[in-house]
């Protein structure tokens, strides 16, 4: 196991490089497989944007950044019949460096967020991710999260799989 790993909410004193560069590490494999996720070569800009649309967990191995998740407020979740509906959350910019999967931290900081979602009274708690990323698929169904829809991101370069769980 990688150092004791630390689970805390984004800071206004974190690194939005370092951000922006965990996602780029993280998101490498599926750009070289062809699909050109945002995370895989958004700039800083962008990352903070992203990260302004909601509440932010991060996991750290001292000051080092090794996962991250962000939970987007309802409003800022649309696009699609599903994310249009008043009762639907989404997470997205969920990563964690390479070099520290496998370990579990990808799964607590889903576990952050379902929680942070059944706190803000969140039913329906929502991801998108790529067709062919057949892993990513097999990790949020084993999570309990079941296909909704597809949808087509004019950002992404593939069609994009809705996903949701129900929140208690």
């Amino acid at each position: 196991m990688p150092d004791a790993i630390a689970y805390r909410r984004l800071l206004p004193t974190d690194d939005i490089d370092a951000i922006t560069s965990l996602l780029h590490e993280a998101y490498a494999p599926l750009a070289a497989a062809g699909m050109r996720f945002v995370a895989s070569h958004q700039d800083g800009a962008t990352t903070r944007r992203r990260l302004d649309d909601g509440e932010t967990f991060l996991a750290t191995a001292g000051d080092l950044i090794v996962g991250i998740v962000t939970l987007n407020e309802v409003h800022a979740t649309h696009g699609t019949p599903f994310y249009d509906r008043p009762d639907v959350a989404e997470f997205g910019q969920f990563a964690v460096r390479p070099s520290y999967q496998r370990h579990g931290i990808g799964s607590r900081l889903i576990e952050l967020v379902e929680r942070r979602a059944r706190d803000k009274g969140v039913r329906e708690l929502a991801l998108n991710t790529s067709e062919h990323a057949a892993h990513l698929i097999a990790f949020y169904t084993g999570k309990g999260y079941r296909f909704i829809e597809y949808a087509q991101w004019r950002e992404v370069n593939y069609r994009s799989m809705v996903f949701s769980k129900s929140l208690p």
